[in-house]
């Protein structure tokens, strides 16, 4: 039986922004702290993930009920390892220079926490239209945390924005380091904090009121 009461847009709006990957769960850092030099970057490793989760969950979903409770993770890593590969083909036949600028980290996504997290306690529970949004969520919050960084990473390190000079010159190198990938994201966190603590309040004398 299903076990989530959520609409599917609440589905969508968690993974996006309650219990974002990134900015939220602390999960797939490595990934958020080496790549996210570049907003394209961001794009092409989150539109990867985003496929890897939303098909990953729904394989889960859909095969739940023949998993032995013995073998459930070595499952998971299977059906994450097998979209994987195609993806990882797709992107190599298709866009090799995005390819070659992601490296490893597409094979990597095999080993994300973040999927690996949602298939043990979302996917293996509920439905498939429940697991569609829950993964389309924590996939699109996983590319929006991507996107940021390497928005902020771009502009600040180098100057420019989706590879167009919009500053003239490099303010601050030390945003392309992966040194600056923790300080940022740690800059994000506390942000995403901050706006829970002021949603919270105002929700708190809503009630009062």
């Amino acid at each position: 039986m299903p076990v989530t009461t959520k609409t599917n847009k609440q589905l969508f709006v968690n993974g996006l922004l309650n219990e974002n990957p990134i900015f939220r769960l602390a999960l797939s850092m490595c990934p958020a702290v080496g790549i996210s030099t570049t907003v394209m970057n961001g794009i092409l490793l989150g539109i990867a993930v985003l496929f890897v989760q939303v098909f990953s969950s729904c394989t889960i979903s859909l095969i739940k009920n023949h998993i032995h409770p013995r073998i459930r993770i070595p499952t998971y890593t299977l059906t994450i390892a097998t979209w994987v590969t195609v993806i990882d083909l797709v992107l190599a036949a298709y866009m090799p220079v995005a390819y070659k600028a992601m490296g490893i980290f597409v094979r990597l996504i095999v080993a994300f926490a973040i999927i690996t997290m949602r298939l043990e306690v979302f996917a293996c529970k509920n439905d498939f239209a429940p697991s569609f949004w829950d993964g389309m969520g924590m996939g699109f919050g996983f590319m929006f945390g991507m996107v940021v960084l390497g928005a902020i990473r771009e502009i600040l390190g180098m100057g420019t924005l989706l590879g167009y000079d919009i500053l003239g010159f490099r303010p601050l190198l030390f945003f392309v380091l992966p040194a600056a990938g923790f300080f940022t994201v740690g800059f994000m966190m506390a942000i995403f904090n901050y706006a829970e603590t002021l949603y919270s309040r105002r929700r708190k004398e809503e009630k009062v009121v």
